[in-house]
């Protein structure tokens, strides 16, 4: 379910407090953090975080086609390695087996 509209986007607030110190701040450092339920809002356009994924920190550069949705987003948790060596093999057997049954 989505939230409220008037309840307005939900960003928490020890990260805006960030955004405005780091606008003000010539060194331009990531800004660290686990917020990843935050909505991106439009004062974050431009600004650098380092979202956690649960094992390490993802950079990501906020830009104007990421306004609105949330910062977990741009992190990915899980990665895809591929299927398992014995699904290959069985998927080569398959393909070799079947030109034999035509002839």
């Amino acid at each position: 379910m989505a939230r409220a509209v008037w309840k307005g986007p939900f960003v928490e607030e020890s990260l805006i407090k960030k955004v405005e110190k780091q606008k003000n701040d010539p060194t331009k450092k990531p800004i660290k953090t686990w917020s990843r339920k935050s909505t991106i809002i439009p004062d974050f356009v431009g600004v650098s975080f380092l979202i956690y994924n649960g094992k390490k920190f993802i950079p990501i550069t906020v830009s104007e086609d990421m306004v609105g949705h949330k910062l977990g987003e741009f992190a990915p948790t899980r990665q895809f390695f591929g299927h398992t060596p014995a699904d290959k093999k069985a998927k080569t057997e398959d393909a070799a087996a079947k030109p034999a049954e035509k002839k």
